[in-house]
């Protein structure tokens, strides 16, 4: 079985939708294996985030991921990372498809509610930096 990272950003928490976000995966029968509230600190935020730090977006989004608490959790199902970006839907709300995560809570490219892993490679890295173990 595959695992991905899914985290539900500060202005997921902020407009309440965890438990909405949640019962999307699980209707697709994926399987919560990890879950914690917590805010991030700048240091995991810019290691996080490390593939964008010559972007000149990288202060603010480091600012907003550390800005509110957050909702990181691991998922586990058949094709897990593909299916679940699709599920998420297009980083800007506004291209994602209809019945996305994104399309129906964000409001913003910077304010898009959740964020998830793209790769094997980076689910596996992610889930290190905020669990601190592998679920392989």
């Amino acid at each position: 079985m595959e695992q991905t990272f899914i985290m539900v950003k500060p202005d997921g928490v902020e407009n309440g939708v965890i438990g909405q976000v949640i019962a999307r995966f699980e209707e697709k029968g994926y399987k919560l294996l990890q879950a914690s509230v917590t805010t991030i600190k700048p240091e995991l935020a810019e290691k996080h985030y490390e593939a964008h730090k010559d972007r000149d977006f990288f202060p603010d989004l480091v600012s907003f991921i550390t800005s509110g608490p957050v909702v990181p959790m691991v998922w586990q199902g058949e094709n897990i990372i593909e299916e679940a970006r699709k599920l998420i839907g297009a980083t800007d709300p506004k291209k994602a498809e209809p019945g996305t995560i994104r399309a129906d809570f964000g409001s913003s490219i910077s304010t898009n509610v959740v964020h998830g892993s793209d790769s094997k490679e980076n689910a596996l890295r992610e889930i290190e930096l905020f669990f601190n173990t592998r679920f392989e």
